[in-house]
């Protein structure tokens, strides 16, 4: 299989480690696109620096809305994957060759990466709201899905290109999955490494989980594709 894969990486507010990210991943593909998501903090600037394309909002709209505005931009692209993950370093970048060879091999249609949480390292409510929502949200997915809202992953550009994303925030993994699924579209996942850096994350685990359920049904059943 050919194999001509882009980053794209939303940020908002990560300049401590958004040049890291870059610089980690920018081996493994053709392209690092960061959309930085009304930063205040100059997290454009040090993405630039460290050798990626930048988009700009002018003010905060959310990650699903900056994956968008950065699909927008890479599916013009002759591309055959794209590869999404975190501007914070909750994801290791240089972890990118594992999803990129199972995409290589099972010819899925998105490849997810698969943490293994540890319960004495992370907090409570994060831990039982990924295992619980996990759970959950593979149903409507419609597939056994470990870990559904690993933002690591990567996607074939022609399921993407099949697909009309409408999600401004966490949500837009779970209706990336969902639409995919209903389009008739495969599911494989990779081994990643669950990274705790001591930063607070951005995510509410239970506001934020419980919304992306709700959405879930509304992605499911209700919205046309």
């Amino acid at each position: 299989m050919r194999m001509e894969a882009a980053a794209l990486v939303p940020a908002y507010n990560e300049a401590e480690t958004i040049a890291d990210v870059v610089r980690g991943v920018l081996p493994f593909v053709s392209q690092v696109l960061v959309v930085d998501d009304g930063s205040t903090d100059g997290t454009g600037n040090h993405a630039r620096a460290a050798g990626a394309c930048v988009i700009a909002h002018q003010s905060n709209q959310g990650k699903g809305a900056a994956v968008r505005t950065g699909l927008d931009h890479l599916l013009r692209r002759d591309l055959t994957h794209v590869v999404f993950l975190d501007g914070d370093l909750q994801h290791l970048p240089q972890e990118t060759p594992r999803l990129l060879d199972a995409a290589r091999e099972t010819e899925a249609d998105v490849v997810i990466g698969e943490r293994r949480f540890d319960r004495a390292r992370m907090p409570a409510s994060r831990y039982h709201t990924n295992r619980i929502g996990s759970r959950a949200l593979s149903w409507f997915v419609g597939v056994p899905v470990r870990d559904t809202q690993c933002g690591f992953r990567v996607f074939r550009v022609e399921a993407l290109r099949r697909m009309c994303l409408s999600a401004t925030g966490y949500e837009i993994e779970t209706e990336m999955l969902v639409k995919l699924r209903r389009l008739g579209g495969r599911i494989a996942s990779a081994p990643v490494t669950a990274v705790y850096n001591g930063r607070q994350s951005k995510l509410r685990p239970v506001r934020d989980t419980t919304r992306t359920c709700f959405l879930a049904v509304y992605y499911r059943f209700l919205q046309r594709l």
